[in-house]
């Protein structure tokens, strides 16, 4: 049963930037871009979590990594994003895009160097709003060490208007960052990962927020450490609780967990153990998301099938979901949803659907405890 909601706390404020979950009114996003996008160079993370095979059709299509993507893939997802920000403006949203980078250009550090960096189309990723706060994510990649470029020219001005700017502490990314001798583990052992615990790293992709409860997975770039350091930011205003992924290629949260509206939450059968979720959500309703459909589209295959479940909510029922999912479509109708078909298969080779694509910085509505 859906639990009403009378916890409330009282804050809402006149910042341009304030969200504290996934589903009140959006009023201001920022949607990401594909130009300059490059197939990454340095997999040492890559190569665990793409589906098995999918490295091997990516050399197949467009040869070793470093490249640039094919002309052919950027135009269809830059169609796919005009039709998805003429929704978005259609329904009354701002809309916001990262100024271009090049990410062919090599960088370094003292400790390492790498030949290319990856694209600016997903800035949930790269960065989490909890509230008036901007934070940016350490993330595990090399590759995508300087992901917030594109995005700072945009964050500043959220500054000047009020936002509070974070960034967590800059990894290292050291080669004790990742371990030389991990291997999937077998069924029935422990759930692992390639990134250890040498400091914290995290992809803010792998956090949900439901006010002053938030849902964290553990995964291929996000460590222990990482969920810690976030815990600690917040403070105890705020509660991080712990998904348990069954996904040997775990790598952000949203494929496995989507919390849609108040009680309602999308959970994926094949990555969460049902039965042992967070005794937290027990007041909710479980909406098991539907298998997906497999289509030729996604000629790649760079990311989860289960990318049905990567949607963005743009209230508590208007909800924008893959115009192909049909079964998800239907479902969200009898849950209550009101689906807004929208195709977005072709910007699935850049590593992402609507939820990643996308970082609200406004939703109307203050931090309020739903459990």
């Amino acid at each position: 049963m859906t639990q009403s909601i009378d916890k409330t706390t009282l804050i809402s404020s006149t910042c341009v930037v304030n969200s504290y979950n996934e589903w009140d009114p959006l009023e201001e996003v920022i949607v990401g871009i594909v130009d300059d996008a490059m197939f990454p160079s340095w997999n040492t993370i890559n190569q665990w979590t793409v589906p098995p095979g999918a490295w091997e059709t990516v050399e197949e299509i467009v040869g070793e990594g470093g490249v640039a993507y094919p002309a052919e893939f950027v135009t269809a997802a830059k169609k796919c994003l005009d039709e998805f920000v003429h929704i978005l403006e259609a329904e009354g949203v701002i809309v916001r895009r990262p100024d271009r980078m090049d990410f062919a250009a090599p960088y370094s550090t003292p400790a390492w160097q790498i030949d290319n960096g990856f694209c600016a189309a997903n800035p949930r990723d790269v960065f989490i709003v909890v509230g008036n706060q901007i934070i940016e994510a350490p993330m595990a990649d090399r590759g995508r060490y300087f992901e917030t470029w594109p995005y700072r020219s945009l964050v500043r001005d959220y500054f000047k208007q009020g936002a509070q700017w974070v960034a967590a502490p800059k990894p290292q990314l050291l080669d004790d960052q990742f371990d030389p001798n991990y291997e999937v583990p077998e069924d029935g052992e422990p759930m692992r990962f390639v990134t250890t615990e040498f400091e914290p790293t995290f992809d803010a992709a792998d956090f949900v927020r439901c006010g002053r409860d938030l849902f964290a997975q553990k995964s291929h770039v996000t460590n222990s450490l990482g969920i810690k350091w976030l815990q600690r930011h917040l403070g105890e205003e705020y509660r991080i609780h712990l998904l348990e992924s069954r996904c040997p290629q775990a790598m952000h949260i949203d494929t496995t967990f989507m919390p849609l509206a108040p009680g309602k939450v999308l959970v994926n059968p094949e990555f969460l153990d049902i039965s042992a979720l967070p005794k937290i959500l027990n007041s909710w309703d479980i909406l098991v998301a539907p298998y997906p459909l497999f289509t030729s589209t996604n000629k790649l295959g760079v990311i989860s099938g289960w990318a049905n479940m990567n949607m963005l909510m743009l209230d508590h029922e208007r909800v924008i979901v893959e115009k192909s999912q049909e079964p998800m479509i239907q479902a969200l109708k009898d849950w209550g949803f009101i689906p807004i078909p929208c195709s977005f298969e072709n910007y699935y080779p850049f590593a992402g659907s609507f939820h990643c694509a996308t970082l609200d910085i406004r939703r109307s509505g203050g931090l309020q405890s739903y459990f």
